[in-house]
């Protein structure tokens, strides 16, 4: 009998600024799926990718990343590439940045192409409006690749969110996350026969 591998979703942290607030987002996703049941039960795994420690540089692909066929001349491109290859659905933990998406993800996303595709999305946001801007635009940007955002986000109020500087998420977002979790595996799994 044949075990079916889990689902693999990465929690991808987008900003790479010294004293980011992401981070604590990031970790807090992360130590609440823990206890949700698929990840219990084995049938999807959790991976936090800091885009920090991926050292890309801006954009320094020769080839257009369409056309590279998952084949980097950049060692860091490459090591990347792999990472979000092995996954198969994704939440980013974006900020807003002057009414859109940080720099560092966006590189980060446009570096490399074919390993996106037919993946699900799922878009937890923080900013002073809390990073709705930023959402919508990824929605657009992610279509591109073929990554399928779903509907729900989870958006934090830098000034509803936080104390100071201390995550302190409110009460309704450990639902909002969940309801946000779930969308993204069932997603993923929808379009498992189009990653095969």
């Amino acid at each position: 009998m044949t075990t079916a591998q889990p689902t693999k979703i990465g929690i991808i942290l987008g900003s790479t600024r010294p004293g980011r607030r992401g981070e604590a987002v990031a970790h807090w996703i992360v130590e609440q799926s823990a206890g949700y049941p698929s990840v219990v039960d084995g049938s999807v795994t959790v991976e936090l990718l800091d885009v920090a420690a991926f050292d890309l540089s801006l954009l320094s692909e020769p080839t257009i990343p369409g056309a590279a066929n998952r084949k980097y001349e950049n060692p860091a491109t490459r090591t990347w590439g792999a990472a979000i290859d092995a996954l198969d659905g994704f939440i980013f933990v974006t900020p807003e940045y002057n009414h859109s998406v940080p720099a560092a993800l966006k590189n980060a996303f446009d570096v490399i192409y074919p390993e996106w595709g037919h993946k699900a999305l799922g878009l937890v946001s923080y900013g002073a409006d809390g990073g709705v801007r930023a959402v919508e635009h990824w929605r657009a940007i992610a279509a591109n690749a073929h990554l399928m955002a779903v509907r729900g986000q989870v958006s934090l109020g830098l000034f509803t969110d936080w104390d100071g500087d201390t995550f302190t998420p409110s009460e309704r977002r450990d639902g909002e996350l969940r309801s946000l979790f779930d969308h993204v595996v069932s997603v993923t799994n929808a379009l498992a026969p189009l990653r095969a």
